[in-house]
């Protein structure tokens, strides 16, 4: 879908229409698009620079952006009636300007609270024009925050210092905070919030830097965007990719989203478009008939029963690769290999016990800060 003329920096989900998404771009442009007759249906003009963050209250009434031009933009979305009419303009409902510019935004899931994450992590009223609350811990720029769907007082934010802060609203300081020793590593890690010593898994694969992550509605699975050109899709719990996209023309993937039925996933680029993907790559669209549908779930009982076998294992895993893609990812597994190797003679002519073995879920790590 293009219509932006510059990178697509920011999505986000309108909680109350399955079939609208909202783009920001480098140039300060917003869209309200329908991903049925991929066009755009409203623009938002208005902010002077990059727009970093775009998110929708609980009630999908209210859309929030921020950016670098250091302004807070509250927004009427429009009714899905109004969705069939193409090329509206929408004008704020409020401007709120602040001291540092913005880096990302998130609305807590259940109240009429949201949170902005630059300098320091402000947290905003709609009717109020400065921030009810702010976070500092260190001064480094806070990068990305997200309010927890369970917890609605609960959120964290990643910093350019490697650090991940959580905090809670109902504290007047930050909770806790981890510090880790990889910056831009290709990997993911998933961390158990209570428990914050260990990763609880470590999702690779990729072989650039991790732009941006969105869980899909059911909470099985997870979708990346990478600054290597490929946007990947994981299980909560698997190590590996299950799919992979990736077009020719594609730049480095800014943001990702799964649509709210977990259905599809949408991808964010360099080259100004949004792309729309199949959640499942070899799922057949549109109406089914109770014999197709029978015949799909008995071939998928026949791969599950045996995935176990060597060669099964290798055609459900295979996927093809560009070329730049595939020479990287043997590159880091002989880098991967080699410091393997060091780590192993290292430890051979050391005394016993004085080189501890840790797994590679601690090894990142550096302290966790109470």
């Amino acid at each position: 879908m293009d219509g932006h003329i510059d990178a697509v920096s920011c999505m986000a989900k309108n909680p109350n229409h399955l079939k609208g998404i909202f783009s920001g771009s480098m140039d300060g442009d917003i869209r309200l698009w329908d991903l049925a007759n991929r066009r755009t249906v409203c623009q938002f003009p208005g902010h002077q620079g990059a727009v970093r963050g775009l998110t929708v209250s609980t009630d999908g009434r209210v859309l929030v952006s921020c950016g670098t031009d250091s302004t807070v933009r509250l927004w009427n979305v429009p009714i899905p009636s109004l969705m069939e009419s193409s090329d509206n303009e929408a004008k704020p409902l409020a401007v709120y300007v602040w001291k540092n510019a913005f880096w990302a935004v998130d609305h807590q899931w259940d109240g009429d609270l949201f949170a902005t994450a630059g300098a320091q992590v402000d947290i905003w009223n709609h009717n109020r024009s400065q921030p009810v609350n702010s976070f500092e811990w260190g001064k480094d720029t806070a990068i990305s925050v997200r309010f927890n769907p369970g917890e609605p007082n609960i959120l964290a934010t990643s910093a350019s210092d490697r650090s991940i802060t959580i905090y809670d609203l109902r504290l007047s300081s930050p909770a806790r905070k981890i510090i880790m020793r990889a910056n831009e590593d290709c990997n993911c890690y998933s961390y158990d919030a209570r428990k914050l010593d260990e990763a609880r898994c470590v999702h690779k694969d990729h072989v650039s830097a991790v732009m941006d992550i969105d869980y899909s509605p059911t909470g099985r699975e997870f979708v990346t965007g990478s600054y290597d050109r490929t946007v990947r899709i994981f299980q909560y719990n698997g190590g590996h990719s299950r799919e992979i996209y990736h077009t020719k023309r594609m730049q480095r993937v800014f943001c990702v989203k799964f649509s709210s039925d977990a259905s599809y996933v949408i991808s964010g680029s360099d080259d100004t478009n949004l792309r729309l993907w199949k959640a499942k790559a070899s799922e057949q669209l549109g109406v089914l008939l109770p014999r197709e549908r029978k015949n799909h779930e008995y071939l998928e009982a026949v791969k599950n029963r045996y995935k176990h076998l060597p060669e099964v294992k290798r055609i459900v895993r295979h996927r093809h690769l560009p070329k730049a893609i595939y020479k990287a990812a043997s590159l880091r597994r002989i880098m991967t290999e080699a410091e393997r190797k060091k780590d192993e003679r290292r430890r051979a002519h050391s005394a016993p016990g004085s080189m501890p073995r840790e797994p590679l879920r601690k090894r990142r790590i550096l302290k966790e800060v109470e």
